[in-house]
């Protein structure tokens, strides 16, 4: 009996020398895709690139990944997880080196889409090596020390990547996951345990190539939409193209009998809901990714590394719940944990929408820790109450098609709020443009001390006229952008509503499939 209870105790420090492997691999991958918008303006300069062509090196990275995250679980069942996440890695890796020694824009956007192809691969199939090396009963607590990586990389993503481009180079921000990852690959060589392999006889080609197709054009269209336009001749064939290819895509994965995505996991109630509240889960946490460092840097004119640490803290708070999560998750279950993490970010987000140039930054701090605190309690469980429910032969599968809706969730929430932001700012500047009085007190007062400080300057009294409308004209532009700000927030606040009462029907503590934790 000590012999066996030795051996399980053995077996399960090696697993968890596992998790870093796990973990530093996905935090690459994630950061990557945040790090390189801060260094955008620069690459433009050195490039002498239009910002239409430069923003591809962003965009390319995000449709590869759509492209290659359905069929990571296929490739991990065919060719072993712990050859293909190598692989994987070896191929971000050696992507990461070329970014960074890129001589031209075109070079640049090759070589991301090569780095997204390792990245890909590895964020779904780190998942499902956890579920294989971990009995269900422990999940929780791991998952919650893997999501820590989700957590933390889009908050320390801005900050060093402006940090890098101030002061040092742009391209360390790629050269910097070479040893990162080399280290990382030695790791994985040495840590990770090989599977079994599936071969599969019925190869699922109508499945590879329709979801290739569907989902370049569905998140090339849900990206670009608000620059062409949703009405525009271009984006309507994208979503025409994409609603064509992803039906057939569906009706094959539900009646093909080795699917590469199985959509049948989709009948199992708790999966559907799990999916559902990660994906509203994801579109808030990107929504503030992508709306607090717009609303520090362009409208409260906080430099780029000063808006990554008044993110920082939230990211760090998120981190430091999410193992703590886990192990209430594992005891309790998921129902109350994740409403009660999404009753914060409900209130949190909906604080948000107050935000102004006079709000102190302490203050905007406190609200972004505590929205950090309701994040680490709702996305992980979430997701974990979901992916406990999946069989172990089946938890490749199940991981990509939970990595593939999150990531179009997140590029949807992107875009949706880019769309209320530019519509609502419009409005409310046309309002506060045609109500400046050119006879109040305001405007009196600002064109008065312009006045004092023209003629203290020897400049003529005729253009202090234009000035002060002028400088009127931009108040009420960072004015209006603030309000259509506080809009989103509300908005992101209403939609978190919904998976509050989707959370409701998580059940207690589950029942986990009496399977060996290791099958695949």
């Amino acid at each position: 009996m000590h012999n066996i209870e030795v051996t399980a105790k053995t077996e399960e420090k090696l697993n968890f020398a596992i998790l870093p492997v796990i973990v530093i691999g996905t935090f690459m991958a994630v950061m990557d895709g945040t790090i390189v918008n801060v260094s955008l303006p620069k690459m433009i300069s050195v490039f002498n690139s239009s910002t239409s062509a430069a923003q591809w090196i962003v965009t390319a990275y995000m449709l590869t990944l759509g492209i290659v995250m359905p069929i990571s679980g296929y490739l991990g069942d065919r060719f072993g997880y712990k050859r293909v996440y190598s692989t994987a890695l070896l191929v971000f890796v050696i992507g990461s080196f070329l970014c960074g020694a890129a001589w031209s824009i075109n070079s640049l956007v090759a070589f991301r889409v090569l780095q997204a192809l390792g990245g890909g691969i590895m964020q779904p199939l780190g998942m499902a090596i956890l579920y294989q090396n971990f009995p269900r009963e422990k999940m929780g607590m791991v998952l919650g020390i893997w999501g820590i990586s989700m957590m933390l990389a889009p908050a320390i993503g801005p900050t060093l990547g402006g940090y890098l481009v101030d002061y040092l180079s742009w391209r360390l921000i790629f050269f910097i996951n070479v040893p990162v990852g080399i280290v990382n690959l030695f790791m994985a060589q040495a840590r990770l345990k090989e599977t079994p392999l599936i071969k599969e006889h019925n190869l699922d080609v109508v499945g590879i190539i329709t979801s290739a197709i569907g989902f370049f054009c569905l998140l090339l269209a849900i990206s670009e939409g608000n620059n062409y336009g949703w009405t525009s001749p271009y984006i309507v064939v994208l979503l025409f193209v994409a609603a064509f290819t992803l039906t057939i895509f569906i009706y094959n994965e539900l009646h093909h009998d080795e699917p590469i995505m199985d959509l049948r996991l989709c009948k199992n109630y708790v999966f559907s809901i799990s999916l559902v509240v990660s994906s509203i889960i994801s579109i808030g946490m990107f929504a503030v990714v992508f709306l607090i460092p717009l609303l520090l840097q362009s409208i409260l004119g906080k430099t780029a590394v000063l808006t990554g640490l008044i993110l920082f803290p939230a990211a760090l708070a998120s981190g430091v719940v999410m193992p703590l999560a886990g192990r209430i998750f594992d005891r309790y279950g998921a129902r109350s944990l994740v409403m009660g993490g999404v009753v914060v970010l409900i209130i949190t987000t909906y604080m948000l929408h107050g935000i102004n140039a006079m709000t102190p930054v302490p203050v905007i701090v406190f609200w972004l820790v505590m929205r950090g605190f309701g994040m680490g309690f709702a996305f992980m469980p979430s997701t974990t109450a979901g992916m406990n429910t999946v069989p172990p032969h089946l938890v490749g599968r199940a991981s990509a098609l939970n990595n593939v809706i999150r990531q179009i969730a997140s590029a949807l929430g992107i875009s949706m709020f880019t769309s209320i932001f530019t519509s609502r700012q419009s409005i409310y500047l046309a309002d506060l443009a045609a109500n400046i009085n050119v006879s109040s007190n305001e405007y009196l007062n600002l064109q008065s001390e312009i006045m004092s400080i023209a003629t203290s300057l020897g400049i003529s009294g005729d253009s202090v006229f234009g000035l002060t409308g002028s400088m009127m004209m931009q108040k009420a532009v960072k004015e209006s952008m603030v309000m259509a700000m506080g809009d989103c927030f509300i908005v992101a606040a209403g939609l978190t509503v919904i998976a509050l009462v989707l959370a409701a029907f998580f059940k207690g503590r589950q029942n986990i499939p009496d399977n060996k934790h290791n099958a695949n």
